[in-house]
């Protein structure tokens, strides 16, 4: 059963006449998105530190928010989460999931760094994978300035988040510092998109079959791309010696079954791997905290897997 608040938020999308995602241009879509996270969003929570920061590589100059729960006053260094935001790689940006991360920073006591990557159609696959790579690698650098423990920075996102960070751990696995964890919240992994809830649940809960072939039509160069392990973590060749990983998927999601597909691969590899569903949710229910109550039970649950795993 689709969850009561679930229903009357579509509803309410419907009666009000939102446009789908893929009749928009993406400009006008990434205005929607910001002004839509103010009706399913809750407040920001205050926070004692935010700040902003530019990384620079040879390919671009992005931004990254980082977030700090605490004064440290010297105190011990702390583990870190670094994230990357969804919105299938078009949309979204660092005020969408300003709430999210600072409440994730506050649940856990962790530093939290948020990664405005480059997007398409702009800039195609795999620019925002060189940049989710530069950030993680920009955050180790960086560690004593932020106070972090270099080895325990955990990667996350959610969506095309979640398939960014999944990709980030195999690109950097086996490097001198890696990442320590893995929080992959409702993750698109295969960019073929042919597991059986993208035609069961293609229609009616929000993402859609359609909205999905907007968004990697924006993201991918070419349509050989869909091969390429950077964008389909789930096609690469071993899952072997990946970080332990949190693998959260929704139940009228068309993603559910390449995340629970992606938890089963890690688990056959040897890596440990929890896998939870939301069954009564739709795609994206995790940032609508205040329209949709097992949000909340959702960002706990992050928090505490992040908390046992990184210590």
């Amino acid at each position: 059963m689709l969850d009561p608040q679930a229903q009357e938020l579509l509803k309410l999308i419907q009666d009000r006449g939102v446009p789908a995602v893929e009749t928009q241009t993406p400009t006008d879509a990434r205005e929607s998105y910001r002004a839509r996270r103010l009706f399913t969003q809750p407040d920001p929570p205050p926070i004692w530190g935010v700040r902003d920061h530019t990384v620079a590589t040879p390919q671009a100059n992005f931004l990254v928010r980082e977030y700090q729960p605490t004064d440290r006053d010297g105190g011990p260094v702390r583990p870190a989460l670094v994230y990357f935001h969804g919105g299938g790689w078009t949309i979204g940006d660092l005020d969408t999931h300003d709430t999210l991360c600072r409440t994730l920073s506050l649940e856990t006591g962790y530093v939290v760094v948020s990664v405005d990557y480059r997007m398409g159609p702009e800039h195609r696959f795999p620019a925002a994978y060189e940049d989710c790579v530069a950030a993680f690698q920009w955050t180790v650098r960086h560690a004593e300035a932020l106070g972090i423990d270099p080895q325990r920075i955990a990667v996350g996102g959610d969506s095309a988040g979640g398939n960014l960070a999944a990709a980030v751990a195999l690109g950097l696995r086996g490097q001198a510092v890696s990442p320590a964890y893995q929080l992959l919240i409702y993750p698109a992994v295969d960019m073929h998109c042919s597991a059986p809830s993208h035609t069961h649940n293609g229609q009616g809960y929000l993402l859609t079959k359609n909205s999905i072939t907007w968004f990697v039509g924006n993201y991918l160069s070419q349509p050989q791309d869909a091969a390429d392990w950077r964008a389909s973590p789930l096609l690469a060749k071993s899952h072997a010696d990946l970080p332990p990983a949190l693998v959260l998927t929704a139940g009228f999601d068309p993603l559910r079954d390449e995340g629970l597909q992606y938890a089963d691969a890690l688990s056959q590899a040897g890596v440990p791997t929890e896998y939870i569903c939301f069954e009564r949710q739709i795609h994206g229910f995790i940032t609508m905290g205040r329209v949709l109550r097992e949000s909340h039970t959702a960002v706990s649950l992050c928090a505490q897997s992040l908390r046992r795993a990184l210590g």
